[in-house]
């Protein structure tokens, strides 16, 4: 799969009672090993109230089903550790007119988050690369996982104090990989870090461990591949996915940027997100 080797807004208010957040655990399709579980994306979130004028139409129609990762109990909060995530301009373009060809060829596409067909969009470039692209996009640090009241306190301290003091680096989105979850009831189109940020980013899962394990909740995943994902689709489309995908990485690899790296972020800071509240959790040795 040579050829795939090219190419979630910020939350507030007070903490609430949440289980919604789907924890789809995926793995990838195209390995010729026995593949490790892979970190999941945090999806089907509520859209911010960021979502530009003119969207929420197509942000009401064509929702998709949800499926909780665990059952809602109540007092129970959903906590999830991340690395804010934005798409610079430029590669935002490129980007854009990819998803754009996608959603005229693979039928049942979603975008991320908000939950809207692809196909939706794909005639209105504005609009597709604001509501698919436009977002704060997350790589996990850690499982998300129901906590309890009387562990949020204990928990955004503890990863406070691991987490404190973070030199700034760069991250290098260079894989396009497409990732089905457990169960085979769900298909990511996602883009992977596998080189510039990856070490940093391992680093930061390990403390996150840590605290987890010090709570009892479940650590994250022994092999962590970082990652976001743009679109998903219901059931398991991998094989006609990847084939579309590396068509197109062949298509735009014409005098397009999309076989060297997808885009680079400069890492921002990492936020915990528990029920409807989020902290930040760290500082830079910089400031």
């Amino acid at each position: 799969m040579e050829a795939l080797a090219a190419l979630q807004a910020s939350y507030g208010g007070d903490a609430s009672s949440d289980s919604d957040t789907d924890d789809a655990t995926p793995v990838p399709t195209n390995s010729k090993e026995s593949p490790s579980p892979l970190p999941p994306p945090p999806l089907f979130l509520n859209p911010s109230n960021s979502t530009p004028v003119g969207t929420m139409d197509c942000l009401q129609a064509g929702q998709a089903a949800r499926v909780r990762s665990f059952p809602h109990v109540e007092g129970n909060y959903a906590l999830h550790v991340y690395i804010p995530v934005y798409i610079p301009s430029v590669p935002k373009k490129e980007l854009t007119l990819f998803l754009k060809k996608l959603a005229s060829l693979v039928p049942g596409l979603h975008v991320v988050d908000v939950d809207v067909p692809l196909n939706s969009l794909y005639k209105d470039d504005h609009k597709l690369e604001q509501v698919a692209l436009g977002r704060e996009f997350h790589i996990s640090l850690g499982r998300t996982v129901p906590i309890r009241a009387h562990q949020i306190d204990s928990v955004v301290a503890m990863l406070r104090q691991k987490l404190q003091f973070q030199k700034r680096y760069w991250i290098d989105f260079s894989k396009w990989q497409v990732f089905v979850n457990d169960d085979h009831t769900r298909t990511f189109l996602s883009m992977e870090v596998i080189t510039g940020g990856l070490a940093e980013i391992r680093k930061q899962i390990h403390s996150v461990n840590e605290v987890y394990k010090l709570h009892n909740l479940p650590e994250f995943y022994k092999d962590p591949r970082p990652h976001i994902s743009l679109t998903w689709a219901l059931g398991d489309i991998s094989d006609s996915l990847e084939r579309v995908v590396e068509e197109e990485i062949r298509r735009f690899n014409v005098g397009s940027s999309l076989h060297k790296r997808i885009f680079t972020s400069k890492f921002g800071g990492i936020e915990c997100k528990i029920g409807n509240k989020t902290y930040k959790i760290c500082k830079f040795q910089d400031e």
